[in-house]
């Protein structure tokens, strides 16, 4: 991260936009806990390392760089089962207390960069179930018209990004623009 950055700072180009999206539910090492029984201590780690940990990195790495942009809007994907409110269904315990992490560290990263790059707006943003391979074993059970083509959640993101300003919050925002409970 860091040697890609100073790659991008001797460039001396300015951002105005940055996405971060990084995101796991399932691989070949590990699957959605259903039960308490399903919880393993290295999987749960595999998962919070990619969900939640190497996002907060890149903001990390990012700041040198970023505090130079007038105006940069920075879109972290983050998920609305990360919502502790929302939760009503319980299990995939370490994909929803991955993203709910992510969404605290999230909001203390946003803290600091209004103090240090007050020009940068963060944005945790919830996709909808898009199709694909994240989502795929689950999709079925999704109600029609709400399984999106990852080129309507892309138009979505670049249309919400347009109407935030950097306000010093952080904002949890889902693909319609309508903010998601904490």
């Amino acid at each position: 991260m860091a040697e890609l950055v100073g790659l991008f700072s001797d460039s001396g180009q300015c951002f105005d936009q940055v996405f971060i999206c990084h995101g796991i539910l399932h691989d070949d090492q590990v699957s959605p806990e259903k039960r308490l029984e399903d919880l393993d201590a290295a999987s749960m780690q595999h998962v919070f390392q990619i969900n939640a940990v190497t996002p907060v990195l890149w903001l990390k790495h990012l700041l040198p760089l970023l505090k130079q942009s007038t105006i940069c809007k920075v879109a972290v994907f983050s998920a609305r089962v990360g919502s502790i409110s929302d939760n009503h269904l319980g299990g995939w315990y370490s994909y929803r207390a991955s993203k709910a992490a992510l969404n605290m560290l999230l909001k203390s990263a946003a803290i600091e960069y209004a103090r240090r790059a007050p020009g940068v707006k963060i944005l945790a943003f919830h996709p909808g179930t898009t199709d694909t391979p994240l989502s795929s074993p689950y999709s079925k059970n999704v109600p029609e018209g709400r399984l999106f083509q990852p080129a309507f959640v892309a138009a979505r993101l670049l249309d919400i990004l347009d109407s935030l300003e950097p306000d010093g919050e952080l904002s949890f925002l889902d693909w319609q623009n309508e903010a998601v409970a904490w």
